[in-house]
């Protein structure tokens, strides 16, 4: 049934349309007049409008245009009582389906709704079309842009816009002669697109687009051609890869080695480690005492091996009770405890393809250990209240500061578990065993806090320098990151003093006394020594290695003598401090 409208000022024509069309089963109104029937077409959507082409001091044409202000798919058809071929030609240029002739037979007025409608359902489908389109086109975060043949701009985008710095006023013009700071490169990919009919993929290329701050852009341009074959220009989609780009170099920063800082030999040992494991799929157990790093060498395990695309997730099993964090590992859904008021996706499901680090993995209880030992050994597990199994596909990665090995004699942890998770053990030495690292760690630690408080601190009293190497970090790296953040705080200088150190750090040092400094000078010593034969006694690169410029580190040959033993000439050293 339609919706259909008839505006004639003679009755008769009104009742015979209305008698006609209502048999059909369509609903009919009627209008004597324009005003009539324009206040009609106002309020309702019509399906069909039968207009006569002489309205008073108004034509059917009027009533045509304004159906087309109104918004309304609808087809109109003209009644006429003297067509003319320029009256029918009119009609139908300005948009009219067709023309009736009066006196209308029964036949051809229904012959004729029923091709304006089927018109109607065609028009129709189209705008949803053309609206889904529209919808799409303005919802991507990508630009589109098209053009023709002649690279002439044909449509675009909000997003088009924004990334490439266009306006819809560009629109029909020339795109050689638009704005953009990065078109011979879209132009390149667009003539060899058009000329070859070919697509074009440019990768990662800086663009400025007006602003600042240079972007950096990833463009594909398509021919297109229609469902005939027809070829009438080319689409481009744009993609502001600019953040992308930006994230990727602080992850790149955070997959390579910078983060674990140490030149000692045991820091080497695991770093070849970690480079032998990135690529095994094995589960790994870290083990170490709090504040050595366990947590970075998760994340260098994730992002130097094959999954580094996929997510890294983590999870800290200390902090959570056993129903929250078997609900927090596996999910739950709804109804499955009280407060489930929806179901839950766990940490397992969330890392699929990825990586799932299990800090603090000794602290877990038996439910849910047994529980992760399934998952280790069956790749499936299922969510709390629910008993259909889930598979997944996750590389497990662990880290303990405790000794599990003892928790397992004493019943706390279970043995297949602690097998499994332990296919490799990689141990992290605490600070106190290689405090040659501390040098290192401390200039690390200095660029950091620089950029991070705007400040320019670029050395350590002696005195601070002697407490450092004295100390026994029981709080490893994390501990002397926190005191250095301390005094930075404080400082406003650029040299930090023992004053400005957490007064527990004096204190410790005043007890042990310099007792320690003469084992401390040897180890330093040493090290300097192993670096320079690393280095084929190379000193810039030997004092890259160690973290110090070059100055520090002549005195310090001098200071602990290490040429007296190489056939080096106190002239020799002279001139390296010059």
């Amino acid at each position: 049934m339609a919706d259909i409208l008839i505006i004639d000022d003679e009755e008769s024509i009104r009742y015979t349309f209305k008698s006609f069309l209502s048999e059909e089963g369509h609903a009919v109104s009627v209008a004597r007049n324009y005003a009539e029937g324009t206040a009609q077409i106002s309020g309702r959507n019509f399906d069909l409008i039968f207009s006569d082409i002489i309205l008073g001091g108004r034509t059917g044409i009027d009533i045509l245009r304004e159906a087309r202000e109104n918004n309304l798919i609808c087809p109109v058809v003209m009644i006429t009582g003297y067509p003319t071929v320029e009256t029918a030609a009119e009609a139908v240029r300005l948009g009219a389906f067709d023309y009736l002739q009066k006196p209308v037979e029964q036949e051809t007025l229904l012959h004729i709704t029923r091709l304006a409608l089927a018109h109607k359902n065609v028009l129709t489908e189209n705008e949803r079309y053309r609206a889904h389109l529209d919808a799409v086109f303005r919802s991507v975060e990508d630009g589109i842009l098209t053009v023709n043949k002649d690279l002439a701009v044909v449509e675009l985008n909000e997003a088009a816009g924004r990334i490439c710095g266009l306006t819809r006023d560009g629109i029909g013009r020339d795109l050689a002669s638009s704005p953009m700071r990065c078109k011979e490169q879209v132009l390149a990919a667009l003539k060899k697109t058009i000329e070859g009919r070919t697509s074009v993929r440019v990768e990662r290329c800086e663009c400025g687009n007006g602003a600042d701050s240079t972007k950096i852009l990833t463009f594909f341009t398509h021919p297109l051609i229609d469902r005939r074959g027809v070829f009438t220009g080319a689409v481009m989609v744009v993609r502001d890869e600019t953040r992308l780009a930006s994230l990727e170099q602080v992850l790149q920063e955070r997959r390579c080695f910078h983060n674990l800082v140490g030149v000692s030999e045991r820091m080497q040992n695991i770093y070849s480690l970690i480079g032998s494991l990135a690529d095994v799929e094995t589960t790994v157990l870290i083990a170490g005492e709090s504040g050595t790093g366990k947590e970075l060498v998760a994340e260098a395990l994730h992002f130097m091996g094959g999954r580094r695309d996929r997510p890294l997730v983590k999870v800290n099993c200390s902090i959570l009770s056993e129903n929250l964090l078997e609900s927090e590992l596996f999910g739950h859904v709804k109804g499955a405890f009280t407060g489930a008021v929806c179901d839950r996706t766990g940490r397992f499901q969330k890392a699929d393809g990825g990586s799932i680090f299990l800090d603090e993995i000794g602290d877990i209880s038996p439910r849910v250990q047994a529980s992760l030992l399934r998952v280790l050994q069956e790749k499936e597990f299922e969510r709390v209240g629910d008993s259909k199994p889930l598979k997944v596909d996750v590389r497990v990665i662990a880290a303990t500061n405790k000794d599990l090995r003892e928790m397992v004699k004493r019943g706390e942890f279970r043995e297949d578990l602690y097998y499994r998770l332990k296919v490799v053990e990689l141990s992290l030495p605490p600070l106190r065993d290689r405090k040659e690292d501390i040098p290192l760690l401390v200039e690390h630690c200095l660029g950091q806090f620089n950029g991070k408080f705007h400040k320019k601190i670029d050395s350590l009293s002696s005195d601070v320098e002697r407490i450092f190497m004295n100390y026994s970090w029981p709080g490893n790296v994390r501990e002397l990151k926190h005191a250095l953040e301390h005094a930075f705080i404080l400082c406003s200088g650029n040299t930090i003093t023992a004053d400005l150190l957490p007064l527990h750090l004096v204190s410790a040092s005043r007890e042990a006394g310099d007792g320690a400094r003469g084992a401390n000078e040897r180890v330093a010593a040493q090290t300097i020594l192993r670096t320079l034969e690393k280095t084929a006694w190379n000193k810039a690169r030997a004092a890259r290695l160690l973290g110090v410029d070059r100055k520090t580190l002549y005195r310090n040959i001098k200071k602990y003598n290490i040429l007296s033993d190489n056939n080096y000439s106190g002239t020799e050293v002279n001139d390296m401090e010059k």
